[in-house]
C-alpha cells in the first residue's frame, strides 16, 4: 500500500477573523468567509453492534478558544445498493425524516463516483405534481476517484467538482431535473460554466522517508493513503480543502471559499468508503 506521509513544518497560527455560527443549518451550508481557513476535525466511532460496518462520523469545528462546536453528523444507510450516507446537524437524530436533515452523499455502483446533496426533494420521486424550483434538491459536489490500474503502486487521484460563485460571493444553485444536467453529467460533457474543477495535490516521493510526501502544516500527524489535499489548477498553493489523519479514528478537515462546511464533510466522507477500484 503506498504511503502517504505528511512532514509536519512549523504550524500556522494566523488567527483569521472569528467564525460565527448563529444559525447551525445556514452555517453549514455557506461558504466558508473569505480570507478563513474553517478547521474542522472528524471523528469516526464504530461502538456498538454495528458500528464496524456503518461507523458515525462526526465534525467538529475546532475554535480558537480550544473549546469544538459540533457541526453534522454521518451515517451510511443500510440496504441501499450503493454507498449512501444521511448528513444531519444533529448527532442523535441520522434520519432521512427527521427536521435535521440536511443532505447525503450517493455512490455510484462502482463506488468511485460520487454526488453530495442537500434536503431538497428528488425530482424524479416527485409524482407529477409541479415541484416549485426552491424546494427541488440542489447537488452541491460531485467526486470522481481514478481507477488505479497499479493497485497499490501510487497515492489516489481525485476530482472534486463544485457549484461556481457569482459576483456576490454566493453559490449558483445546480438543481439539475434529468441526468444532463447533473454535475458529473456536465463534467464528463465539459460543460464546466459555473462549475469549478479541483484535483487533489499530487503529493512529491521522499526518498529519505521512502514515501510520498505532502506538507499540511502541522495538521496532519500519521500517514495514511487517506491524506489529501484538493486545489484549484490556476493556483495549486491555495488550498481549498485538507484531510488528512491525526489518530486512529481522528482526522482534521480544513477548508476554505468557496467551500461550506457540508460540501466538506461529504468530500471526506466519500474517502472513508471502502474503493477497491481505486486502493
Amino acid at each position: 500500500m503506498s504511503r502517504q506521509e505528511c512532514v509536519t513544518v512549523a504550524s500556522s497560527t494566523a488567527e483569521g477573523p472569528s467564525i460565527e455560527v448563529d444559525n447551525l443549518e445556514e452555517f453549514v451550508l455557506r461558504p466558508a468567509p473569505r480570507g478563513v481557513t474553517v478547521k474542522c476535525r472528524i471523528t469516526r466511532d464504530k461502538k456498538g453492534m454495528d458500528r464496524g460496518l456503518y461507523p458515525t462520523y462526526f465534525m467538529h469545528l475546532e475554535r480558537e478558544d480550544g473549546k469544538k462546536l459540533f457541526l453534522l453528523a454521518g451515517r451510511k444507510r443500510k440496504k441501499s445498493k450503493t454507498s449512501n450516507y444521511l448528513i444531519s446537524i444533529d448527532a442523535t437524530d441520522l434520519s432521512r425524516e427527521g427536521e435535521s436533515f440536511v443532505g447525503k452523499l450517493r455512490s455510484n455502483l462502482m463506488g468511485t463516483k460520487f454526488t453530495v446533496y442537500d434536503n431538497g426533494t428528488n425530482p424524479s420521486k416527485n409524482s407529477g405534481a409541479l415541484l416549485e424550483e426552491s424546494n427541488t434538491r440542489q447537488e452541491l459536489a460531485a467526486i470522481c476517484y481514478e481507477t488505479n490500474v497499479l493497485g497499490f503502486k501510487g497515492p489516489r487521484k481525485m476530482t472534486v467538482i463544485i457549484p461556481g460563485m457569482n459576483m456576490n460571493f454566493e453559490r449558483v444553485p445546480v438543481r439539475p431535473t434529468n441526468d444532463q444536467e447533473c454535475l458529473l453529467s456536465k463534467w464528463q460533457n465539459r460543460q464546466l460554466e459555473n462549475l469549478i474543477e479541483l484535483h487533489n495535490k499530487a503529493p512529491v516521493w521522499n526518498d529519505d522517508t521512502q514515501s510520498y510526501v505532502l506538507n499540511f502544516h502541522g495538521r496532519v500527524t500519521q500517514a495514511s493513503v487517506k491524506n489529501f489535499q484538493i486545489v484549484h489548477d490556476n493556483d495549486p498553493d491555495y488550498i481549498v480543502m485538507q484531510f488528512g489523519r491525526v489518530a486512529e479514528d481522528v482526522f482534521t478537515l480544513d477548508f476554505n471559499y468557496p467551500m461550506c462546511a457540508l460540501q466538506a464533510f461529504a468530500i471526506g466522507l466519500s474517502s472513508f468508503d471502502s474503493k477497491l477500484a481505486c486502493e
